[in-house]
């Protein structure tokens, strides 16, 4: 297995390296343990991309071959005993817009166009629909309520967390489905961490107002420059939404920290391909 560079993590195992051939993935052990739900996230090995996009990338908008895209989304879906007809994809563009998705919307954005633009968060109760969001050091937001049998995918970069991407996941969630915040269990996934993320200060002052009293932002290492802490501020705002601190699991991998393993946008100065984050429900019949 490729040899990770991991932050510090209290306490135990926050995500698994797992492999499948020449695949390598990365899965919550809080997350697998419900019994209820099938997930990953991908990393940069066993796909058959080339170049800045080598070798796992699951972006059509990233100038890779198509037929290349393809081939990689069949590999992964094989891991998750799924076929890329089954995954509906987030079309995002750093909104806080969320789409209940269902089988009519399978194979959306993979093997067939979608007919929705400007979703960066995707919602179920249907097992078998397997949804998909993509990455390359904005955060991964999973939510599992093992109560509702509802599932959440959110991708929540510094625009999205400021407008509490988060928290709009939950809300949806409990007035589509009833779901309560503190039943449910949230994983904040790999991203950029703190000691790689350098913002401006008209960033910073907006972080620092929103999260006063918190470490989120801290000074950087020149004058004018801070250091943004994503993985915090996601869990401060799944915290103040309603969901326990002990159902939250926070990455301790940084997307920047590993760019052979990870497509990292700062790290390759946005010469890169996707990673995506997958999460279905697993069918009680099967």
């Amino acid at each position: 297995m490729y040899n990770i560079i991991r932050s510090s993590a209290a306490g135990g195992e926050v995500l698994r390296q797992n492999t499948a051939g020449s695949i390598e993935y990365l899965t919550f052990p809080a997350l697998t343990e419900t019994g209820m739900v099938r997930h990953l996230f991908t990393t940069r090995l066993g796909g058959i991309s080339t170049g800045d996009c080598s070798a796992m990338n699951l972006s059509f908008t990233r100038g890779d071959d198509r037929e290349a895209v393809l081939e990689n989304y069949r590999r992964i879906c094989e891991v998750l005993s799924v076929s890329p007809g089954d995954v509906a994809a987030s079309v995002q563009t750093h909104t806080t817009n969320i789409r209940y998705v269902t089988a009519a919307d399978k194979g959306k954005g993979v093997v067939r166009p979608s007919d929705y633009q400007d979703i960066d968060g995707l919602i179920t109760d249907e097992p078998g629909v397997v949804l998909a969001c993509f990455f390359a050091d904005c955060v991964p937001l999973y939510f599992v309520d093992p109560v509702k049998r509802v599932i959440g995918l959110a991708h929540s970069g510094w625009r999205g967390t400021l407008d509490g991407m988060g928290a709009c996941m939950l809300q949806r969630m409990k007035e589509s489905f009833g779901c309560s915040p503190s039943d449910c269990i949230a994983a904040i996934g790999p991203s950029i961490c703190r000691d790689c993320y350098e913002v401006s200060e008209d960033v910073a002052s907006l972080f620092a107002a929103e999260f006063e009293g918190s470490e989120v932002v801290r000074p950087g290492r020149e004058p004018g420059k801070y250091q943004l802490d994503l993985w915090l501020a996601n869990k401060l705002i799944l915290m103040r939404a309603g969901v326990p601190r002990e159902q939250i699991s926070v990455t301790d991998i940084c997307t920047c920290h590993n760019p052979d393993y990870l497509f990292s946008h700062r790290a390759s100065h946005g010469r890169r391909g996707n990673l995506a984050a997958f999460l279905s429900i697993i069918d009680q019949e099967v």
